[in-house]
């Protein structure tokens, strides 16, 4: 709110909110990190910035030495090398792809952007039971290491829910950045300490991949699903091709008859997402890479042939995905007056991601190669600048050819089928972005059928009742934040329960150009506009 009262538009105001939220929510988002941002422009253009974290150059498939060599599905090597410390570190993405956006679309200096966050890093902030929460969740990793434990552990103890938490080094950090720019990390003083840390555990980051290391701009996928038309972000992201694939599918049905929450709307749903996944094993991974078929994906035609593959009985298949992605992410959906849109998504991969700190910087790096296949010859395998397939879903929804609704959340695997459940809220029950956002999810990748216990007993019974294995959980994926557009220009904001999220709208503005402050007499009427004295 602070950058677009100074002037800012929707870019500025993103990329100033998620340098705060590398100091308040340190565990999920940071600038050795990786990201996706899906922008559309005030023209009604779209693009889509592809920040992810890739493979050092000097990553090899045999980096990492697997424990269970029998479990097809298990990622756990030795020493838990790719998880915890300097060697889980891959080329971050982050702040190049923050910097690209703010050169590209800003308006004002970058030095402004950075503001907030170096004075909530130096002053300090109040703890939410969220962070706090964390913070325990992770200690004994924390406490291994005395750089971040000092800032997250003051004194040996976790910082609790009300304490204020002060970043001094990072403050100064952030200062560089604000100085530099991305060249601060990628090139600079910043980047040598990243890769002088990771050498420390025989990591495989160089000063070389940060020097070289590009964000990508791709081209967002639109399709049409009833009357509107979704939009999200290509491979390596799953959001914009298995979305639009899980919508097709249920397009012939009548889902709003069918009713929300019905124990037949939610076999169909659970039914796509399995197909849906199915594919996105089959198919998915960096384009650089692999040659992912997204236009038969979306395709109608192939679409009405998985539905008739769905019956009134559950399909017997069993999870069999090798793919690992993190459930700690952060998102942010901004709009502006002028029709700018930003949805982004960002994360350091892991809770606190390596779980260390970079010394006398306070940054956290990221863990993502933990998301590598560590077996060779596999298709998430490890390589030089490869990035992994991700459920990031920033999306945008189009009615009329005008902005409907933007979106997104954290959550892992969860995000694009709660994306996609969350679109279906909007279109087809006519919920409002607060209700779409707040109600219950289901998901599943194949095998067990996750539902949240709001939803009830009766629910859950007539899924059994179908044939699914069902287990009740709290919740599913993440905090979702959303924005719908009305028709009149006005912007309705919506963030849900399961995160730290908070709504935020800034209304009226500047006087029109003319008005004047009369400190005596009033002039007479007509040496104003009628509209200006309005």
């Amino acid at each position: 709110m602070e950058t677009l009262a100074s002037g800012g538009n929707a870019v500025d105001a993103a990329v100033a909110t998620l340098f705060a939220l590398t100091v308040v929510e340190p565990m999920m988002v940071g600038v050795a990190g990786g990201g996706i941002m899906h922008v559309r422009t005030a023209d009604g253009t779209h693009r889509v910035l592809d920040c992810m974290s890739t493979g050092p150059g000097r990553a090899r498939p045999d980096d990492f030495t697997l424990v269970d060599v029998e479990n097809p599905l298990s990622f756990e090597v030795e020493g838990r090398r790719n998880q915890v410390g300097g060697s889980a570190i891959a080329t971050p993405g982050n702040l190049t792809g923050w910097c690209a956006l703010h050169d590209t679309y800003g308006q004002l200096p970058f030095a402004d952007l950075v503001a907030p966050a170096i004075r909530l890093a130096r002053n300090g902030f109040t703890a939410t039971h969220y962070l706090a929460g964390a913070i325990r969740e992770s200690e004994a990793d924390i406490a291994a290491d005395p750089v971040i434990s000092s800032i997250l552990r003051p004194g040996g103890r976790s910082i609790s829910p009300g304490d204020r938490l002060v970043q001094p080094d990072y403050a100064e950090t952030l200062s560089l950045i604000a100085r530099e720019g991305a060249n601060s990390l990628h090139g600079g003083p910043l980047g040598d300490a990243l890769v002088e840390r990771a050498a420390k555990d025989n990591g495989s980051l160089s000063a070389q991949d940060l020097r070289t290391y590009r964000s990508v701009e791709r081209e967002a996928i639109f399709s049409p699903y009833r009357d509107c038309i979704i939009a999200g972000p290509p491979p390596p992201a799953s959001s914009g091709v298995h979305i639009p694939q899980m919508l097709n599918i249920l397009e012939t049905d009548d889902l709003a008859d069918l009713g929300f929450g019905s124990p037949e709307a939610l076999h169909l749903i659970v039914e796509a997402m399995r197909l849906g996944f199915a594919d996105r094993r089959r198919y998915s991974g960096d384009p650089d890479h692999v040659d992912v078929p997204v236009e038969r994906l979306i395709s109608k035609p192939y679409a009405a042939e998985l539905r008739a593959t769905i019956n009134d009985r559950a399909t017997p298949l069993a999870a069999s995905t090798v793919a690992r992605e993190s459930s700690d992410t952060t998102h942010v959906t901004v709009a502006d007056r002028d029709g700018t849109i930003v949805t982004a998504t960002h994360t350091i991969n892991g809770l606190f991601g390596a779980r260390i700190m970079v010394p006398e910087t306070g940054i956290i790096p990221n863990n993502y190669m933990l998301n590598f296949d560590p077996r060779p010859g596999r298709a998430l395998s490890i390589a030089p600048g490869k990035r992994v397939p991700t459920s990031m879903a920033p999306m945008i929804v189009l009615k009329d050819g005008a902005p409907f609704a933007a979106l997104g959340l954290p959550g892992g695997l969860r995000i694009f089928p709660s994306a996609f459940q969350a679109i279906i809220n909007l279109i087809d029950h006519g919920m409002s972005p607060q209700e779409a956002v707040e109600a219950p999810r289901v998901w599943t990748e194949g095998g067990e059928v996750e539902i949240e216990q709001v939803y009830g007993e009766e629910a859950a019974a007539g899924l059994r009742a179908r044939g699914h294995s069902v287990r009740v959980v709290p919740h599913i994926g993440g905090g979702m934040n959303m924005i719908g557009f009305g028709q009149d220009g006005l912007m309705t904001g919506a963030a849900c329960w399961r995160a730290d999220g908070v709504v935020a709208a800034l209304g009226g503005g500047l006087a029109r150009p003319g008005v004047r402050f009369w400190p005596g007499d009033a002039p007479d009427a007509d040496e104003e506009s009628g509209a200006d004295a309005t």
